[in-house]
């Protein structure tokens, strides 16, 4: 009985180790909401993958240096209902992001809003919403 409970208590222990991780979710508490950013760059990079799309992209400064930001956006599905897909945002688009920056200084944020020159404003003006209820803003 004794070994029974230590092999039971042991799987338990192993259990939450392995998937203690894949059930874990992490806030927006990094960036700073009160803040927004607003930045101009061309992309480099739309990773349209779970569990959040990123949006990597080169911001100039006025000397001609680079500046890499990446920035996270919902998920495909929440995307997707939005009017986006996997094609909306390509390498060489030029962008203005609306981000919550991190209140570290890292060059990444949150994406509020995201326009591309070729387009007047991607999505629908939902997209906006529902962004702005993502990271606790009221309509």
């Amino acid at each position: 009985m004794k070994n029974k409970l230590k092999l039971s208590f042991a799987f338990f222990v192993g259990f939450l180790m392995v998937c203690g991780s894949t059930i874990a979710h992490h806030g927006n508490s990094a960036y700073d909401e009160k803040n927004p950013l607003t930045v101009q760059g061309m992309v480099t990079e739309f990773a349209w993958a779970n569990p959040h799309v990123q949006i990597y992209f080169d911001v100039k400064d006025e000397n001609g240096n680079v500046a890499h930001w990446a920035v996270e956006t919902l998920s495909p599905g929440k995307l997707a209902r939005c009017g986006w897909t996997r094609d909306s945002v390509k390498p060489g688009d030029q962008i203005a992001a609306t981000v919550d920056a991190a209140k570290n200084g890292a060059r990444v944020g949150f994406l509020r809003k995201l326009v591309i020159f070729r387009w007047p404003t991607i999505g629908n003006p939902g997209i906006a919403r529902a962004m702005s209820r993502q990271v606790g803003e009221v309509d």
